[in-house]
This record gives structure tokens, sequence and C-alpha cells, in this order.
């Protein structure tokens, strides 16, 4: 479920194709992420999820799994 909702953000955010967005998909080698897109990104899961997302951990989240590992873990 989790997936699914960051898959479709990030599909929507960078305007790639949901098959293209997998677990292993790394955010900047595999769709072409820049760090605006990054900061964008951020804020839509953020506010999908109802979380925030500390600057030291967005900047360690390179793979989609990262994102979806996070907001399992923090998410109330």
């Amino acid at each position: 479920m989790i997936f699914e909702k960051v898959q479709k953000i990030i599909a929507e955010e960078l305007n790639v194709s949901l098959d293209k967005v997998t677990m292993d998909t790394h955010l900047i080698d595999d769709l072409g992420a820049d760090s605006l897109d990054a900061v964008e990104l951020i804020m839509a899961l953020e506010d999908e999820f109802g979380l925030e997302v500390d600057d030291e951990a967005a900047q360690n989240m390179k793979y989609v799994r990262d994102l979806v590992e996070y907001i399992e873990k923090h998410q109330n």
C-alpha cells in the first residue's frame, strides 16, 4: 500500500511511467532526479503521509526502497 502511493507520487513528480518505479529504482541514476526534484518529491511525500523528513534522512534517500522504509518507520 505505501509502495503504491510512493510509486504514484514519484511518477507524477518526475513525469515517468509507473513501471519505471520499483523498490530498486535509483532516483538519480534511473529516473534523472536532480536536487530540486528531490526536494519537491520529499515535500509531496510529507504532505501525503503527514510526516516530516529531516534533511539528513532526505539526503540519504537514494532508492525508492529508502523512501518506503522511512515512511513505514515514521508513519503514525
